[in-house]
């Protein structure tokens, strides 16, 4: 490709795991791979603890924001290659018709935001959600992606949404 392949990130909020996913994809696929997310619902808003994970994680949180997915249907919005849901409600739900038939996975992890205990529980149990998703994005980058054929790629991202946290993460 003479471009960066787009990868879209979907969750229902866009506050958290699909906000963690497109900073990691921008991160480890630098140069090969352009990161987006967006909401079906979007809060409007990225969580606090999730911008409190990315900036001890060094990264600029300054131009994050919450946006709704219909902004990559709509005319002039990039060429979608790969969607990932990364929330089991938004993976349920009718997305839009994605120009150019992007290949789509669900990539699923527990939302933080739900998570229950202290602030600092709050805090770990975000930073364990960024690591698997870190985990499943090295993964992915590593893919020799131009080498192999629709249906192989499409295995090979399907088998990553099934990989277990790591024992860091």
């Amino acid at each position: 490709m003479d471009r960066p392949y787009n990868v879209l990130f979907l969750c229902t909020g866009n506050s958290a795991r699909s906000i963690m996913a497109e900073c990691a994809l921008g991160r480890w696929g630098a140069g090969r791979f352009k990161a987006y997310s967006a909401g079906s619902h979007p809060t409007g808003i990225v969580h606090p603890l999730t911008i409190e994970t990315l900036r001890s994680l060094n990264y600029d949180t300054s131009g994050l924001r919450s946006k709704s997915w219909d902004e990559f249907s709509a005319p002039g919005a990039p060429q979608i290659d790969f969607v990932f849901t990364v929330c089991d409600r938004a993976s349920a739900e009718v997305c839009p018709v994605w120009p150019g038939r992007p290949l789509t996975a669900h990539w699923g992890v527990e939302d933080p935001v739900a998570f229950e205990g202290t602030e600092a529980e709050r805090l770990a149990f975000f930073r364990r959600v960024y690591g698997h998703l870190e985990n499943r994005i090295k993964i992915f980058v590593s893919l020799p992606i131009a080498s192999l054929d629709r249906p192989s790629l499409q295995k090979r991202l399907d088998e990553i949404g099934r990989t277990a946290p790591t024992a860091e993460a």
